[in-house]
């Protein structure tokens, strides 16, 4: 059986090529591939759920096998595969401690444990309009408790938002900042992330960036922006499925082992692998916490989230994200162009993630029609309100025919007298 590293390495040097990924890299998704063929289908909602390896299936099952053959000493082989997750993600993401890397179920699940370490108990928190929903609602949920006072940053007339105004809204009472790498609903990019850290440090607030979108889409190095904590997952573009998300904890709230030291973060969000011995069943009075990031842990973690991860991590890690990056965007111009020869003009924001858009004032409606037709996309709208956008995003199996023949079908959506 070819393994996910000898396919990469049968890649060769320098940059990705539809041949070779096509020779190589596609056998490696035979059953996501035979699932399009069956619903005749394109996929273009890589940038929501990625498409599973076969390898996934093998590695779930391995896990599995643990469970039946050796009951509760599995756990052994389950905790390493936690480690070597936390240690992949880690170098995703640019993190030099693997330790740091804690694992949530949902991004959602790590910006809450934040917002539970927050010394006052109605913080005032940043945040653009921009953040994904479930970070949205969370800080208006928080705000409708009164546990939290929210200072909301907009974008522009085009929905970009920009470094300069969430400075603007930084003070002596802000003691967060949550913003998004590259916004979920556009791909826009966020540039110039480090000004908004040196304004957040000036004025001694902590500073959460959502690495969602640019996560197994580009390199990205969390250590050199800056940031106190970031949050992101596998979902999409590590093809790791629901349930598979971490936090990342700068070294400055990292700590020995035992009590927490006066002043420093320690979260709401607990459990008994956050304890110092954690199969010790020690009592003290004031808790003791493990070291570094176990101090974040929580109860006892899900064993499945190290596998069903662990195959698209591989590849990632395998291929190159510099060549991923740089394909990724030459198919994103290849469909930009196809879509431009059947009439339809995309929005190409810059810089961006890994997704292209339509503007369209019925987008959902749009996107749904379009996945009777064969194509899957889906629709978002804009955060400034004026309109939608449906957003497609290719990945490495896709072919430069099916970005030809999802322009296609768009234009026979969209102007059918002139398909």
């Amino acid at each position: 059986m070819t393994t996910i590293a000898s396919a990469a390495a049968s890649l060769g040097p320098g940059p990705l090529t539809q041949a070779a990924l096509q020779q190589h890299i596609a056998p490696l998704f035979s059953r996501a591939l035979a699932g399009d063929a069956a619903r005749n289908e394109i996929y273009l909602a890589n940038h929501s759920l990625g498409r599973p390896l076969d390898q996934t299936a093998d590695d779930i099952a391995e896990a599995l096998d643990l469970w039946y053959t050796g009951m509760d000493n599995a756990w052994e082989a389950w905790i390493g595969a936690m480690d070597e997750y936390r240690a992949k993600v880690a170098r995703l993401i640019g993190r030099s401690r693997p330790d740091a890397v804690v694992p949530k179920t949902a991004a959602g699940q790590g910006f809450r444990a934040v917002m539970n370490a927050l010394p006052h108990e109605c913080p005032t928190v940043v945040a653009t309009t921009g953040e994904f929903d479930s970070i949205d609602f969370t800080l208006r949920t928080y705000a409708r408790k009164n546990r939290a006072r929210i200072k909301w940053v907009k974008p522009d007339a085009e929905g970009i938002f920009h470094a300069e105004d969430v400075i603007a809204q930084i003070g002596d009472v802000t003691d967060l900042v949550i913003v998004s790498h590259a916004i979920f609903a556009t791909g826009q990019i966020v540039e110039n992330i480090e000004s908004i850290v040196s304004a957040a440090r000036a004025h001694n607030a902590e500073i959460v960036l959502d690495t969602y979108h640019t996560a197994g889409v580009m390199p990205i190095s969390v250590d050199d922006l800056g940031v106190d904590f970031a949050i992101g997952g596998n979902y999409k573009y590590t093809r790791g499925g629901p349930g598979a998300c971490w936090l990342a904890i700068a070294e400055r709230h990292l700590r020995e082992a035992g009590p927490s030291p006066a002043g420093s973060l320690s979260t709401l969000d607990t459990g008994w692998f956050a304890k110092n011995n954690t199969f010790a069943y020690e009592r003290p009075e004031t808790p003791e916490l493990s070291a570094g990031g176990d101090a974040w842990l929580e109860s006892t973690p899900p064993f499945l989230l190290p596998y069903q991860a662990e195959a698209g991590l591989e590849l990632v890690e395998a291929i190159g994200l510099e060549r991923l990056r740089d394909y990724n965007l030459k198919q994103q111009q290849t469909l930009a162009d196809a879509l431009r020869n059947h009439g339809i003009e995309p929005r190409e924001i810059s810089p961006r993630g890994a997704f292209l858009l339509v503007p369209h004032p019925d987008a959902m409606t749009i996107s749904k029609q379009l996945k009777q037709a064969g194509l899957n996309t889906d629709a978002r709208p804009c955060p400034s309100g004026t309109t939608a956008h449906i957003r497609l995003c290719p990945d490495i199996c896709t072919t430069d025919d099916e970005l030809e023949r999802a322009a296609e079908i768009m234009a026979s959506i969209l102007s059918p007298t002139s398909a």
